[in-house]
């Protein structure tokens, strides 16, 4: 009997599976689950996964099985209003503590389900053989957050370390087991205790030197046991979400492929990917999967005593497709299309200058008139004239120049509606197509806050009783409309959400420029550039009303100071219509949002042309 025509794709059973084990895991029947182009993540009771191909390559099964897993086991193991109360301060111990936090999820997986536990350690093989850590060599190339994740899953869930990243863990052992101690026993003894579990992990943080205090900067007025899921979950439970994983290998083998590896109940899962997706919806920096940073004591983050958030609690960190419809997104994107008819001859030629001189510096060049090397046949005549003249010989050079990654932050605030926003929009889309073109990735980023006057921070601040100087009282909101990984053909209908009303709220710039800057180190790259762009200083009615006048600005400034002077990463700063020179030190201000495009062109030109000085004032008029 012939096979239909109609026969459902492998891929199709396989989803199914998938979205039942999660929601098996979840204990969320209602748990929507979708499959795309889009970054992985997890948001209120919605999934992303990547979409597998049809005919469902092991590849893909193992990728899409391990994301979910790991999702999973966040969302049902992890309190994220707990964790966001008990993460500390400064880009390495938050990354730290994030990446132990991840480990202790997973572990509880593993230690209950087999097959998690293998799909754990295939993502992790993967994780690492995608991010190089067989290429590093030197103590301080290794990212120390990456480190503590990878012995935290051997010590907690006995999952070994990769091949691949055997010896970047080497490298720190020796220190991080010396002055741990009994830190990994302790964090072992408290596994399912989230809120004990923390406590011992900022424990060894200190240790590590990677904080002064374990009890300082976080609140623990938790008073209802949150944190504890792990100790109230019965063996029944987890056995029904291992039964569920069962059906799921059932299915796939039956439905799908059969291929090898199908078989494995659950997933393997990239830590950093999951804790970065997390840390979304709790209002904590993404990118913490891969933040290797400096090779210091450790002791460079701003002064944070002095800035405060009365709660963390109701800000996130989004994608921008998961703010608005596909639909509605693709009619913005059509709409910033239109608008950039007017600009693109000009940016075009400003883009084409800018690949220009990126690409000529990546060329190589040629040393002549050497005894050794390559025979240099244009030269070859002077033997034919005179044959007592000796041969000539070349050899190709390589130009220094180092892997970039470029982080464009956009001011979000309501004051760059109109004109502002449109010509932020276009050029961060020219500039994001032309980098790629000359092999340097870009990210894009906005910063905004959820609501006007303070939103569910404020109402929390009311119920309490009004403290008195309660620190940044609004509800921040953090973008990502592009990720520095993700091509921009996959990016380039988020765009477009720069456009949709409402969207554009309070700028509360110092969080806002951490944060991209928290993200920028985390990247492997050589050299780190990020660019803001903002129409005026940082201004939110509901913190500057309860607070000194200054306090914002003044936070505003102490992180500049920080970065300008403390950190690897190249600050630029582009104000349009307001005066950011007196901000930063490398910036320019433009009259008009026109005046945009050219002036982050030349920037960015100047920055990667590093024996020119650095401009700063006014923009010449373009």
């Amino acid at each position: 009997m012939a096979l239909s025509k109609n026969k459902e794709p492998a891929a199709e059973p396989f989803k199914r599976a998938v979205t039942a084990t999660m929601r098996a895991m979840t204990h969320e029947k209602e748990l929507e689950v979708t499959y795309g182009s889009d970054a992985p993540g997890l948001s209120a009771a919605r999934a992303r996964l990547p979409n597998p191909q049809k005919d469902l390559p092991a590849e893909d099964v193992h990728l899409v099985r391990g994301l979910a897993d790991s999702l999973a086991l966040r969302k049902r193991y992890c309190d994220e209003g707990l964790h966001a109360r008990m993460i500390p301060q400064g880009g390495d111990a938050r990354a730290v503590f994030e990446a132990i936090e991840q480990a202790r999820v997973e572990a509880i997986g593993a230690n209950r389900m087999k097959g998690v536990a293998r799909n754990l350690f295939n993502r992790l093989n993967n994780h690492c053989r995608e991010n190089g850590f067989d290429r590093i060599y030197d103590k301080a190339d290794a990212p120390i957050a990456e480190v503590v994740g990878l012995l935290a899953r051997e010590k907690l869930a006995n999952i070994p370390i990769p091949e691949s990243a055997r010896a970047m863990v080497d490298l720190w052992r020796p220190e991080i087991e010396a002055k741990s101690g009994d830190d990994f026993a302790e964090l072992m003894e408290t596994l399912t205790n989230q809120k004990d579990f923390a406590s011992a992990a900022r424990k060894l943080l200190k240790d590590l030197d990677l904080i002064e205090d374990a009890e300082g900067d976080y609140s623990d007025d938790d008073q209802s046991g949150e944190g504890d899921e792990g100790e109230q979950e019965p063996d029944a439970d987890s056995s029904g979400a291992e039964g569920e994983d069962d059906s799921q290998d059932a299915s796939a083998a039956e439905d799908a492929t059969q291929q090898e590896g199908m078989g494995e109940e659950g997933a393997d899962s990239e830590s950093g990917e999951s804790a970065d997706i997390e840390a979304e919806s709790s209002g904590e920096e993404a990118g913490r999967d891969k933040r290797p940073v400096y090779p210091d004591d450790f002791r460079n983050a701003p002064d944070s005593q002095q800035y405060k958030a009365f709660t963390t609690e109701f800000d996130e960190v989004i994608q921008a497709s998961d703010l608005c419809e596909p639909a509605e997104l693709a009619r913005l994107r059509q709409q910033l299309d239109m608008q950039m008819t007017n600009l693109q001859s000009l940016i075009s030629k400003l883009a084409n200058r800018l690949q220009r001189k990126l690409l000529a510096q990546q060329n190589r060049s040629w040393e002549f008139d050497l005894e050794e090397g390559i025979l240099d046949a244009a030269r070859l005549s002077r033997v034919v004239v005179d044959p007592l003249l000796p041969l000539s010989f070349k050899v190709e050079q390589d130009t220094d120049f180092r892997d970039t990654v470029v982080t464009l932050l956009i001011d979000n605030s309501g004051s760059m509606r109109g004109r502002p926003i449109s010509v932020a929009a276009m050029c961060a889309d020219v500039l994001a197509r032309t980098l790629e073109r000359c092999s340097v990735k870009v990210e894009i980023l906005g910063f905004t806050t959820r609501a006007w006057k303070g939103g569910q921070s404020r109402e929390k601040w009311l119920e309490q009783g009004k403290e008195a100087n309660p620190g940044r009282l609004n509800d921040l909101r953090h973008i990502v409309y592009k990720s520095a990984d993700f091509p921009y053909r996959r990016a380039r209908q988020s765009l477009g959400l720069m456009l949709r009303e409402g969207l554009l709220k309070e700028n509360i710039d110092g969080e806002g420029l951490l944060w991209a800057h928290n993200r920028l180190l985390g990247r492997p790259e050589q050299r780190r550039i990020l660019m803001v762009i903002s129409d005026g200083a940082p201004v939110d009615d509901s913190t500057l009303s309860v607070n000194p006048g200054n306090y914002l600005d003044r936070h505003l400034r102490d992180v500049i100071k920080w970065i300008e002077t403390r950190s690897s990463v190249e600050l630029i700063a582009i104000g349009i219509g307001h005066d950011v020179t007196r901000y930063y030190q490398q910036a320019v201000t433009i009259i008009d949002a026109e005046q945009l495009g050219g002036v982050m062109m030349e920037q960015l030109a100047d920055l990667f042309d590093e024996n020119k000085p650095a401009r700063r004032g006014k923009a010449d008029k373009w």
